[in-house]
């Protein structure tokens, strides 16, 4: 599998790089800085591509020229949110315009000019894959708040189902995951019995995306999951 992830140096991106390649496989991580720690195994050929999305045209031209001519699997793990996000601090009158407008080009804008690069290295690969991490933030009566960021995730779903229809006739399985509030503080090496105490039943652990990514990337090119809602198990909100 050639796989590339872009959003990568922590967090879920660290768990998708360290969790879902198997020998003999070759992964692209994109950040703006490579972390120095990550565990994969001798025969995984691991590559990065340090760039910041925050500026979207040269972001996208440079990763398109580092990144391999061929790919069977992106997942575009990339987003950002307000300074005050998911507490009660947060007011949508305070953001300021610099903060909107550096949220809107780096969740929306940086996305379609990177995929309009990248789709293609996807395309010659027998059983190609297109993920997308969104949130439950972005589907409709979330019951969140956060205005810019909620626009940008909804965004998301909509270049999802664009891309699918563009790209249907070629076999693009583009799935589109709506995430609940993660726990990020404990990574893979964190065994799961352990992750998901974390939160009392509020937040996600990353071993449960990536055991879920794992059965998308080994379905057929018959089938695909066009869309998947994973919040915890005591988020009232679903």
């Amino acid at each position: 599998m050639r796989l590339m992830v872009v959003g990568a140096s922590r967090g879920l991106g660290r768990a998708f790089i360290e969790g879902l390649c198997a020998s003999g496989d070759s992964v692209v991580g994109v950040s703006r800085a490579r972390p120095n720690d990550l565990s994969v195994p001798d025969s995984v050929r691991l590559d990065w591509i340090e760039s910041d999305l925050a500026a979207p045209l040269e972001a996208a031209v440079q990763i398109e020229q580092q990144a391999p001519p061929e790919l069977d699997v992106l997942i575009y793990n990339l987003g950002i949110w307000e300074e005050a996000a998911f507490t009660d601090e947060y007011k949508f009158l305070d953001d300021s315009d610099e903060s909107i407008v550096a949220m809107v080009n780096i969740n929306i804008t940086a996305t379609i000019l990177l995929l309009k690069r990248l789709i293609p290295k996807l395309l010659g690969s027998t059983n190609p894959k297109l993920i997308l991490t969104g949130s439950t933030s972005g589907l409709r009566q979330s019951g969140r708040p956060e205005v810019t960021f909620g626009a940008s995730k909804f965004s998301l779903t909509g270049i999802g189902d664009a891309l699918r229809e563009s790209f249907r006739d070629d076999g693009l399985a583009v799935t589109c995951l709506q995430l609940g509030y993660l726990n990020t503080e404990d990574g893979l090496s964190v065994p799961l019995d352990e992750a998901a105490l974390r939160g009392d039943g509020q937040l996600v652990p990353v071993h449960d995306v990536v055991n879920v990514v794992k059965t998308l990337l080994n379905l057929s090119g018959a089938s695909y999951v066009r869309e998947l809602v994973l919040p915890a198990i005591c988020d009232e909100r679903f």
